[in-house]
């Protein structure tokens, strides 16, 4: 394998797989990537057994081959080369590498002994905007459990229902005290109705990194495996700096619970409430929380709602907000990361806030079917 290729796409195609290289595993193999230079193109994959990546880079190739190499310690070399064209010159499980005058040369291992990532049916796919879906991750994540051990709810469950004649992909995440729930019409086969997977953490979030271009992602899944191709804009294609990224990854074995289940059907009131000021108050009131009394009360009133937090070491904070209210006074405690999680994410102006009362879920909704459960506490 002889290859010649830009700095700058070498360090950016290294960047997109490092993520999911092998940490203290017992095959030796996983703590490599491999390079793969094939008609003008250098593919770069790294794997875990659990998620594996592949990030393809343009590349002046003048012999095709394959070599698995310690994939920090390249990324630490060609990060540290001067700003020229590097040259890679493999063969007998070692690489050369020059670059100005620069010279290095790195043992490798059998590019046998990497294991393949898997090939997908065209069948169980689809295809949406990047930007869409990764606005959607973004909307449920943060409810995801961090708690490996509740490996169901350690994850983003995706779900394809059919409503109205039209496909609609829900995405849900919960940890038993929260639930976030968006749902979107896709255009997908319909055959894919009915189906449904659990992400999981370590895969949302290694996807909502990549989900930073506005072109195409298509999304493949069989009964063990889920996998996203990621098409790049055309300035990013012009550039050199790489061509796609495909990144694949086990899902949760197991059934997501009954989220139907958590959702209120009834509510008695229902606000609408300016998103960024309600977020803004909650920061700041909670400033004066403590671990032992971690709790926001939300007070509706006539026309106003009045938020304070109170702890026996640091004090006690309020605020107040007009709203349009004029119905039962109502107090409810939550947990004031729980209700700024959603606001937070959201980009909507208003929102609008749900509940029946002080110990039932509140809910906050927008009018792009998206929705959050939060479970009250209860007051002293």
């Amino acid at each position: 394998m002889k290859i010649r290729i830009a700095k700058a796409a070498f360090v950016n195609g290294l960047q997109q797989v490092l993520n999911v290289v092998g940490i203290r595993s017992s095959l030796p193999i996983l703590g490599n990537v491999l390079l793969n230079a094939k008609d003008n193109v250098l593919e770069l994959t790294t794997t875990n057994l659990d998620m594996g990546i592949r990030c393809s880079v343009k590349a002046d190739v003048q012999m095709e081959g394959r070599i698995a190499l310690p994939a920090r310690k390249l990324a630490s070399i060609i990060k540290a080369l001067p700003e020229a064209d590097v040259e890679l010159d493999c063969s007998q499980n070692q690489a050369k590498i020059i670059s100005g005058r620069s010279k290095f040369r790195l043992m490798g291992m059998n590019d046998t002994e990497f294991p393949a990532l898997p090939t997908f049916s065209q069948d169980k796919g689809f295809s949406l905007e990047q930007q869409t879906l990764g606005n959607m991750l973004r909307h449920v994540s943060f409810a995801q459990s961090e708690d490996e051990n509740r490996y169901l709810l350690h994850g983003v469950f995706f779900a394809f229902r059919k409503e109205n004649d039209k496909m609609q992909l829900h995405l849900v995440a919960t940890d038993g005290r929260r639930l976030s729930l968006i749902q979107k019409d896709i255009e997908a086969p319909v055959a894919l109705e009915g189906s449904e997977f659990i992400l999981p953490a370590k895969t949302v979030i290694e996807l909502e990194r990549l989900l930073q271009q506005m072109a195409p992602i298509k999304i493949y899944f069989n009964d063990k495996q889920v996998a996203f191709e990621l098409a790049l804009e055309n300035a990013a294609l012009e550039s050199g700096l790489q061509n796609s990224i495909y990144l694949v990854s086990k899902k949760v074995e197991g059934r997501f619970p009954n989220y139907q289940q958590v959702i209120p059907q009834t509510t008695v009131h229902r606000v609408k409430l300016e998103r960024s000021l309600l977020l803004e108050c909650i920061q700041r009131v909670s400033l004066v929380s403590s671990q032992d009394n971690n709790t926001v009360k939300l007070k509706f009133g006539d026309n106003v709602l009045e938020l304070s937090a109170s702890s026996a070491e640091l004090g006690e904070a309020q605020e107040a907000m007009a709203i349009d209210y004029n119905e039962d006074l109502v107090t409810i405690a939550f947990n004031p990361r729980f209700l700024s999680d959603p606001l937070r994410s959201l980009q909507e102006d208003e929102i609008f806030f749900e509940f029946k009362d002080e110990l039932s879920p509140g809910v906050i909704k927008t009018f792009e079917k998206f929705l959050c459960v939060v479970m009250p506490l209860r007051l002293s």
